[in-house]
């Protein structure tokens, strides 16, 4: 009984996660190779999971976006089918390929109701300032000024 306490606390202390201010999404995308297989892995375990809430939310959102909203929802069945089936093989793909070190996978929307939209991320890329080199102006040629600092 002592051996199978030891093994679940030693269970409980090598498979668990740490407490980080980053979602998955963040850390798959990390340079870290820790983070990055840890962030693709729970990316593509949630991805591979939850593929098939897009067929019911893209069926309401086609509803309320069409008139008819019967064809509304024919046409949300179909996106959600096809979301359905993108969101289910990039989970597959990010678990499979989550050991490659500069492989970041092929993530798809966040949001349910548009599989393919684009996400935003705030650019870490500063631009190099560039200078120009200036000479500095020649010295203007003044009478008086050479004269100023001879003793009269």
């Amino acid at each position: 009984m002592k051996k199978v306490i030891v093994l679940g606390v030693l269970f409980c202390f090598a498979f668990s996660m740490t407490a980080q201010a980053k979602d998955v999404w963040e850390m798959a995308n990390s340079d870290q190779y820790g983070e990055k297989v840890g962030g693709m892995l729970g990316r593509g375990l949630f991805n591979a999971v939850t593929c098939f809430v897009d067929i019911p939310v893209q069926t309401v959102a086609g509803t309320k976006k069409m008139k008819p909203e019967f064809m509304g929802a024919v046409s949300g069945f179909g996106s959600g089918c096809v979301c359905t089936v993108l969101r289910a093989s990039s989970g597959v793909l990010d678990v499979a390929t989550s050991w490659i070190p500069n492989f970041h996978g092929l993530p798809v929307s966040r949001s349910y109701e548009n599989c393919l939209a684009a996400e935003t991320t705030e650019s870490t890329y500063v631009a190099p300032t560039t200078t120009v080199y200036q000479p500095a102006p020649s010295p203007k040629p003044d009478s008086e000024d050479r004269m100023k600092y001879v003793k009269k």
